[in-house]
């Protein structure tokens, strides 16, 4: 009898070790890569797109107001929300987030000059600075600080 001996390994062997490393590689990944800085710097340039949309509405009802050369004025931004506005635009960022969704209400800081992600390690690294314009014509200024998310 005639035997012949073959090397190497059997479809079966290479698709079990395919699998193996594929699960180690699927465990091991989020250790090393970090994707949670990524998305909480993602949500902060989405809320700085909505403080803009926001405050652009709040122009818009300034505007019809007739407020616009007040320094100082309170509109009807909805039914039930008065936001009070300086040049047409919201006085500061506590009268901003009062027409914003800042959802999940807990991830956010809204203080006098700009709201943070609180999810983060520092906070003051993770912001979205607001300043509303000091003249008539001027426009409010928005500076991300995404650094520390």
């Amino acid at each position: 009898m005639n035997r012949t001996f073959q090397n190497g390994f059997t479809l079966i062997e290479l698709i079990v070790v395919i699998v193996i490393l594929g699960i180690l590689a699927a465990t091991a990944l989020p250790k090393f890569v970090d994707l949670g800085g990524d998305a909480r710097k993602a949500v902060m340039q989405g809320v700085e797109a909505s403080m803009r949309s926001a405050n652009n509405m709040i122009f818009g009802k300034a505007a019809a107001a007739g407020v616009l050369a007040s320094s100082s004025a309170t509109i009807s931004a909805t039914s039930t929300i008065n936001v009070t506005v300086q040049y047409g635009y919201a006085r500061n960022v506590t009268e901003l987030a009062k027409v914003l969704d800042l959802s999940p209400a807990g991830d956010f800081t809204v203080l006098t000059g700009a709201i943070r992600h609180s999810g983060t390690a520092t906070p003051a690294q993770c912001r979205i600075q607001y300043s509303a314009p000091s003249s008539q014509g001027g426009t409010p200024t928005y500076t991300p600080t995404l650094t520390g998310c």
